[in-house]
């Protein structure tokens, strides 16, 4: 029986998704699996360039992988000449500016995985494969969204539905305290995803994913994005790659340039938080050098919709005075 009366919960919203056609589960990685398994592909190709919790889900289901390496441009360098029923290759949306690219890809490669984790606002292409990770846009405990092109052959309705209850200290915690105080929570948090089972996204995400105000979001990062262009797109190695795209609610400014390893540490001592994608890249061969490039000099600055024009200045100026 439902239970009426007693303590209030949360009021939250119950508008609507950005994504409502979206399969819904516990994590983008498992999102992944998903449709890994709905494929029952035995290989994948995957980038040199992404970071090491892609491989969790392969390597459970026992498929095999091969990775490859991409060019300044973030397009595949050498790729196999055909690809078997059961072979896929993954490719990420890096920074959401490859989207043009990914566009004729699909006309290329059939069994093509599109990792969109930061490009959420990119809507999926119909018949292609793809998956999301909406906590690298938003306040989210945890959750990954996919859209399968095959009929459901693995019912999702099957699965049990994950439990965020103990997943969102950090972000009460960040709200309160600011981040620094809840920065060692969400590593914490980090290290619970990690080898989650395969499970449908619990209800409290699915209640804070309608709670999201998308269309006021896109907007300032697009505005956040261009603001920061104009002022570095002179210095930036990715200025080629930016001025081809279409502006779409990035996920950071991604901002490339020789020296910036240096700049990374005096921006955190300033308190602009820019993270390593990937610190696992690091450990690659000397051989691979564009994508320890990209690891040791991209700083991927915050653009979102917690910022004004205020705060990209402070970002500015913080890069004026150590660049």
């Amino acid at each position: 029986m439902k239970s009426i009366g007693g303590y209030f919960e949360l009021e939250l919203n119950n508008k609507k998704e950005y994504h409502p056609d979206a399969l819904k589960f516990n994590t983008g990685r498992n999102a992944l699996e998903y449709i890994l398994i709905v494929n029952r592909y035995s290989k994948i190709f995957l980038p040199y360039y992404t970071c090491d919790v892609i491989l969790e889900p392969v390597k459970r289901l026992n498929i095999k992988y091969e990775f490859y390496p991409i060019d300044e441009d973030f397009e595949p360098k050498e790729l196999p000449d055909n690809f078997k029923k059961n072979e896929a290759l993954l490719y990420i949306n890096y920074f959401g500016l490859k989207s043009n690219f990914i566009a004729q890809l699909v006309q290329k490669i059939n069994n093509l995985i599109i990792d969109n984790s930061q490009a959420f606002f990119e809507a999926p292409i119909p018949g292609i494969d793809s998956f999301y990770s909406p906590r690298k846009f938003f306040g989210l405990p945890d959750g990954g969204l996919a859209y399968v092109r095959l009929n459901n052959t693995f019912n999702i309705e099957k699965l049990n539905y994950d439990k965020s209850i103990g997943r969102l200290l950090h972000l009460f915690t960040r709200t309160e305290e600011g981040p620094e105080a809840g920065f060692h929570l969400f590593r914490e948090n980090e290290k619970k995803l990690s080898n989650l089972p395969l499970m449908r996204m619990s209800i409290i995400t699915q209640r804070l994913l309608r709670n999201i105000d998308y269309q006021n979001s896109l907007k300032i990062r697009n505005i956040n994005f261009y603001f920061l262009h104009n002022y570095l797109k002179e210095f930036n190695d990715l200025s080629s790659v930016i001025d081809n795209t279409t502006i779409n609610g990035h996920m950071v400014y991604p901002y490339l340039k020789a020296g910036n390893d240096r700049l990374r540490e005096e921006l955190i001592r300033n308190k602009i938080y820019v993270a390593t994608y990937w610190p696992n890249v690091l450990k690659l061969k000397r051989s691979i050098s564009m994508e320890l490039y990209l690891a040791k000099n991209l700083l991927p600055l915050p653009i979102d919709q917690r910022y004004n024009k205020s705060d990209l200045k402070y970002i500015l100026d913080t890069i004026k005075k150590y660049a």
